[in-house]
């Protein structure tokens, strides 16, 4: 069978579950299951709009934080302490071991570190002239 490549900055949702469904199907015959669980922290305002929070997934006993972002006008008044613990507490409640994130240099490294995270590792020119750093924090 031939086979041909197809670049695309436009692929649909069905592009992307022709992609994962067979790395699904791989992963659960092959590992054990994944205990997905979605997880979104939510921070509203008084008109009740959401305004910012943590949004992640938990996967293989751990969990991902992929976004968070706190409203320029409330950073360094511990929302953002508080969002993280309150994912650590979701982690724990899920049977996750751990919280795991990356982060820019020109972001919150130290924030995280504060809050006993370790960097394992890290890209360098990401971007150029950069540095992207991945975080750990073990919970059991």
């Amino acid at each position: 069978m031939k086979y041909e490549i197809v670049v695309s900055s436009q692929a649909s949702e069905q592009d992307l579950a022709s992609i994962t469904a067979p790395l699904t199907e791989y992963n659960l015959r092959n590992a054990p299951a994944p205990n997905f669980l979605n997880v979104a922290l939510l921070i509203r305002g008084p008109d009740g709009k959401t305004v910012g929070g943590l949004w992640g997934r938990a996967v293989y006993d751990w969990l991902f934080v992929e976004y968070l972002a706190i409203p320029p006008e409330s950073r360094r008044a511990g929302l953002g302490r508080n969002l993280m613990q309150r994912a650590e507490q979701v982690a724990l409640e899920h049977g996750c071991i751990g919280v795991w994130l990356d982060t820019f240099a020109f972001q919150a490294r130290p924030f995280y570190e504060k809050l006993g995270y370790k960097c394992f590792g890290q890209i360098d020119d990401h971007p150029r002239g950069s540095v992207r750093y991945f975080l750990q924090k073990r919970l059991v």
